[in-house]
């Protein structure tokens, strides 16, 4: 009689393993595919297929980026963890998987998910050992099923977000820096109003200004960095469409951006109940409003206004000039600007807020007989 085959035992997924003639086997059948290889050698992520062991049995060509001290053919046979040089991937006997480490590791939670039927998205942070060196590595991974002769395989799709990450600590780390050390400083010229000579006082009352300003255009940046990643809060609250507007106008009395140039609110703007979010939205027209400012000429008018529409409440800011055919089309993307590189964060901006937190839309007409027409278009109660 045959010896019984001892199984390593596991504190999450299963230690079982074929031996590494079958990966060989499996390796040889799915390099043998139609152009299925070429493709996957193609892609910009790094791809990993996996048996139903969770064993590699083909690694795309950029891997060795990411394993410089071995090649693919030698990762065939190893588990990813195992490929990665993850520090847990040898705390068990059964290896990559099996720790109780593993049990909240994102790529075995999306490869178990794979090989049992369904597609998975997963981050994953691990520390791993590297020729001699031990480093931090986030990844971004997504593991889905196929189907081969009968078995269900795993094809693993590796991203490196590793450099993401660094950036958005040191982005929350300069920002908190920042932010305090303006607001000290906005602190400092509020004591020092009291005790200024009357002949400072308007220098003094600049420098104010100034330094509002900037809060206001770090805590922009804030805002717009957490929209995009999804992790801004919205906090509804009862509102009036014509207070809200003239608070808007207030804000720019004295912005730079406001010199010589008229804002104002329409005459037949009504005062209409909604509930949203007043910071957003404030955000949203101020970026249309100072945009509409820099576009008209000294002595020229920006007029905001409200009206119904349908449901819903739309805002609106109107300047005489008019945005050339080619600016409107590219006028809603990230990093478009009339004003040079590093701009083009405005229009940007107001679309992302509106429709992505306050379930709104916003459009604009623009003709040399009308002039320039945004509109900011919400439902009357914001649910968030």
């Amino acid at each position: 009689m045959a010896a019984a085959t001892t199984v390593p035992l596991t504190d999450f997924a299963s230690a079982e393993r074929v031996p590494v003639n079958i990966v060989h086997q499996q390796a040889r059948a799915f390099d043998t595919q139609p152009l299925t290889p070429k493709l996957l050698n193609s892609v910009l992520n790094y791809i990993f297929v996996l048996n139903p062991q969770r064993q590699i049995i083909f690694a795309s060509q950029n891997v060795r980026q990411l394993t410089p001290d071995r090649s693919c053919d030698q990762l065939l046979g190893l588990r990813p963890g195992e490929a990665l040089g993850c520090i847990h991937a040898c705390e068990h006997t059964g290896g990559c998987g099996t720790s109780r480490f593993c049990s909240e590791c994102g790529a075995v939670k999306a490869i178990l998910a794979s090989l049992a039927g369904h597609s998975d998205l997963q981050e994953c942070r691990l520390t791993r050992t590297i020729q001699c060196k031990t480093e931090a590595l986030d990844i971004l991974v997504y593991a889905s099923p196929f189907t081969h002769e009968g078995q269900t395989f795993s094809l693993f799709s590796v991203s490196d977000i590793s450099h993401q990450k660094r950036r958005r600590v040191l982005e929350r780390i300069f920002f908190h820096d920042v932010v305090n050390t303006a607001g000290a400083l906005e602190g400092l010229l509020g004591l020092l109003k009291f005790q200024v000579p009357d002949n400072l006082k308007p220098e003094l009352k600049v420098a104010e200004h100034a330094c509002h300003d900037l809060l206001d255009q770090i805590q922009a940046q804030i805002d717009l960095t957490m929209a995009e990643s999804n992790e801004l809060v919205v906090a509804a609250t009862p509102l009036n469409s014509k207070m809200l507007l003239l608070s808007v106008v207030d804000l720019f009395r004295n912005h730079e951006v406001a010199k010589e140039r008229n804002l104002v609110v329409a005459d037949n703007s009504p005062s209409m109940a909604l509930i949203s979010d007043a910071t957003i939205l404030k955000r949203v027209l101020g970026n249309l409003v100072k945009n509409a400012l820099e576009a008209i000429r000294p002595g020229e008018t920006v007029t905001l206004g409200c009206a119904p529409a349908g449901d819903g409440v739309q805002f609106t800011v109107h300047n005489p000039g008019v945005i050339p055919q080619k600016v409107q089309l590219q006028l809603f993307n990230r990093s478009f600007s009339t004003k040079g590189n590093g701009r083009g964060l405005g229009t940007y901006g107001a679309k992302l807020l509106t429709e992505s937190y306050l379930k709104g839309t916003v459009g604009f007409e623009s003709t040399p007989e009308q002039g320039t027409l945004f509109q900011v278009v919400l439902p009357k109660q914001l649910i968030s």
